[in-house]
């Protein structure tokens, strides 16, 4: 699944055009690295957020087209 996409389902960005906007300005990385909006997302991928001040690490655990609202924080966890 692309990243921006996954970052939508899995509720971490309200929407898909600005999880592409934050790609683009390379304010996502995973593992280490910035990535563009078409990467393919795998389970054991750390993805890093940045915005603003605040930077935000999450390992992804399960990659699905659909989930609901309740389930979408099984989809990663938090590092520290």
């Amino acid at each position: 699944m692309r990243l921006d996409k996954w970052l939508k389902v899995s509720r971490l960005i309200k929407r898909r055009t600005v999880a592409n906007e934050a790609c683009d300005n390379e304010r996502v990385s995973v593992n280490g690295r910035p990535v563009r909006a078409s990467y393919e997302v795998k389970p054991g991928d750390v993805v890093e957020l940045r915005f603003g001040e605040r930077v935000t690490r999450i390992e992804v655990l399960t990659v699905a087209e659909n989930v609901g609202k309740n389930d979408a924080a099984a989809m990663y966890r938090e590092l520290g």
